[in-house]
């Protein structure tokens, strides 16, 4: 009913599931072989590698199928960076890009390489001079999204992908988000996406590295996929991934502006129908199905399960939904909001009254989840040098806990004086300057103490 979590992964289409089911009958055998049964299954094979390079907007020979998108990531970044070894080993990437480009980034710095991350703007949009400042002479790839899997921002490819052009630098574009909107403009040299992004089946990826980008994979060759993906390729799910996509791009245009109309209804209606809430993301280049907001004073873990027991699947890039109790990396780097965040990432086919639905269930919700946090008194508040400061110790709670506490204390000092909020989760360094903007407080800073975070903030009206 209320399926709302398509940037995660989109239900199957119908035509994925048509082509799956038709080409279990006679893609099952190996396409390297010369007999009957493996020269059919070669056709298909063939036929979707055909299929997917059209959409994509390059070569067949260009494009390889991987066992998901995250090894495309994995697979491109390390055959780039191996082919450009004398180049150099600097990799260049955006402080808000998927996990799974940042986890190439990690493995490469761990193996002996330099990482530079670009910054990102309040909408968590790069630059292209931001790309241009971390060039350098041994700067063997850089890499970019598409467009952001949490935020739905889109990313000035075309723009980027010409500054490195110009430096000699290949840049390697995530377009696992966007893939089924479009094909990605700008002079790009590799690109991946993932199949069940765009309502194919999962355990299906594409690589695709131009003719003339130096290319040497790691770790064992095999003969099969050009060597950039060994292992028998699973040919039902490549053809109805390819099947997919084409059906996806069919319907894009029209299904963008239907969906766009239901994103914007929500990104206006909700911080009228929810007091302190934060939409975030670029308001105008974004993808046409993603809305994310966060909500002060709100855990979102629990909010999640409100919504849930509503019949509202979404997902939370919230510190209080995570393991390692950190806020997204993605929210972290705009420097936005974190608690209460909300992302809703509508499928293909989204009905309007499940939005409509969706939109009078959230303030019911968000109020129940206050209720339950307001609970407790604030924390011990203790005077500081005199009668200007206020100590809040919030240590051992978890955001938004500290928040709440310095919105119920923030009254007690006189204009001009401090609150000091003693913290030790890592949220509160996002979500303290956020409420102090959010309510029109000064905050002044953060330092060191004896346990945690010491976050500074004046009172100013």
């Amino acid at each position: 009913m209320g399926y709302f979590d398509a940037a995660s992964s989109a239900p199957l289409h119908p035509v994925a599931r048509q082509a799956l089911q038709a080409s279990l009958d006679e893609g099952w055998a190996d396409p390297a072989r010369l007999h009957r049964e493996g020269r059919r299954a070669r056709l298909l094979l063939d036929a979707a590698r055909e299929a997917a390079a059209e959409a994509v907007g390059c070569r067949p020979d260009e494009l390889s199928f991987t066992p998901s998108g995250t090894q495309a990531v994995h697979t491109g970044v390390a055959g780039v960076l191996g082919g450009r070894r004398r180049v150099g080993r600097h990799l260049i990437v955006s402080a808000v890009e998927h996990s799974c480009v940042l986890h190439a980034a990690d493995a490469h710095e761990a193996a002996g390489g330099s990482v530079s991350q670009v910054a990102v703007d309040r909408n968590g949009s790069v630059t292209a001079a931001g790309y241009r400042e971390a060039l350098r002479a041994d700067t063997a790839l850089a890499c970019l999204q598409s467009a952001n899997h949490e935020v739905g921002t889109e990313q000035p490819v075309a723009e980027v992908a010409a500054v490195c052009r110009e430096a000699g630098v290949p840049l390697l574009v995530d377009a696992a988000q966007s893939l089924g909107w479009g094909p990605v403009e700008g002079g790009w040299s590799v690109l991946t996406g993932s199949a069940h992004k765009w309502g194919g089946p999962s355990g299906v990826g594409l690589l695709v590295v131009r003719k003339g980008v130096r290319f040497a994979a790691q770790g064992p060759v095999d003969e099969r996929e050009s060597g950039r993906a060994p292992g028998f390729e699973n040919i039902p799910a490549i053809v109805a991934a390819a099947a997919s996509l084409r059906a996806v791009r069919a319907e894009a245009a029209q299904e963008a502006v239907r969906l766009r109309e239901l994103t914007e209804r929500i990104r206006a209606r909700v911080p009228r129908l929810v007091p302190d809430v934060e939409v975030v993301g670029d308001p105008v280049r974004r993808l046409p199905g993603i809305v994310t907001f966060s909500c002060l004073y709100v855990d979102g873990e629990t909010l999640l399960h409100e919504l849930d027991r509503a019949g509202f699947s979404v997902s939370s890039g919230s510190s209080c939904t995570s393991s390692t109790l950190t806020p997204s990396h993605v929210l972290r780097a705009m420097g936005v909001l974190s608690e209460g965040n909300i992302r809703v990432s509508l499928p293909s086919g989204a009905r309007a009254e499940d939005v409509e639905r969706f939109l009078e269930v959230l303030p019911g919700a968000v109020a129940g989840v206050r209720e339950k946090l307001d609970a407790p008194a604030a924390g011990p508040v203790a005077r500081e040098d005199g009668d200007d400061v206020l100590v809040v110790d919030s240590l051992g709670k978890r955001c938004p806990i500290p928040v709440i506490e310095l919105a119920k204390v923030i009254g007690q000092v006189p204009v001009g004086g401090l609150v000091r909020v003693l913290s030790d989760d890592e949220a509160a360094r996002l979500d303290i300057p956020a409420w102090c903007e959010m309510r029109g407080q000064e905050y002044v800073g953060e330092e060191p103490a004896e346990q945690g975070t010491a976050y500074l903030v004046r009172r100013v009206a």
